[in-house]
């Protein structure tokens, strides 16, 4: 499938944001089973920059604070991080399905040994019915993302945009195979 990445500078921290905006061959209930930010979702199984998804707290039916980690990635050059966020999740009368976050401190999450921690800036997932066409789902993800440590921005920015077209492959093959 094909996805468009574009960025500019972020007004949060020193990096960009990054936006991606796909169609996925999917109904939205079908997208948004494998993309929602739940324990035990299916997130970690088909999302190669998702090791591990928890629920630190939930606040409500809505908002919790999640903790995720990453593989290292890009031939080991990236070492492994955490996340710590505030997650909300809401689905508006159209039938598009939202999830945003952005970073929290908690007192039950401390930094973890052999993770360095990153920080997501206000970042989300829309998935957006198409109308008339109830088989596909307009994806639109925006991420800014400090991932911490000492990587130069280069390597960041050549991460990215290859890393959100995986996103959107692999989410692709995800909901086919929910289907099967």
């Amino acid at each position: 499938s094909e996805v468009a990445v574009s960025w500019r500078p972020s007004a949060e921290f020193a990096g960009n944001v990054y936006r991606g905006e796909g169609i996925v061959p999917a109904c939205p209930e079908d997208v948004w089973e494998c993309i929602k930010p739940v324990a035990g979702g299916l997130r970690t199984k088909w999302d190669q920059n998702v090791k591990d998804f928890e629920v630190v707290e939930a606040v409500s039916d809505t908002v919790s604070v999640c903790r995720t980690t990453t593989p290292s990635a890009f031939m080991r050059i990236i070492s492994p991080r955490e996340f710590v966020d505030v997650v909300l999740m809401k689905q508006y009368e159209d039938g598009t399905m939202l999830s945003a976050a952005t970073n929290v401190e908690h007192p039950r999450c401390p930094p973890q040994p052999n993770f360095v921690r990153g920080f997501n800036y206000p970042c989300g997932c829309f998935s957006i019915p198409l109308p008339g066409e109830p088989d596909r789902t307009l994806l639109l993800t925006f991420f800014q993302t400090d991932l911490g440590g000492y990587l130069p921005q280069t390597v960041v920015d050549s991460f990215f945009p290859a890393s959100i077209a995986g996103f959107y492959s692999n989410l692709t093959k995800a909901v086919k195979a929910l289907k099967a």
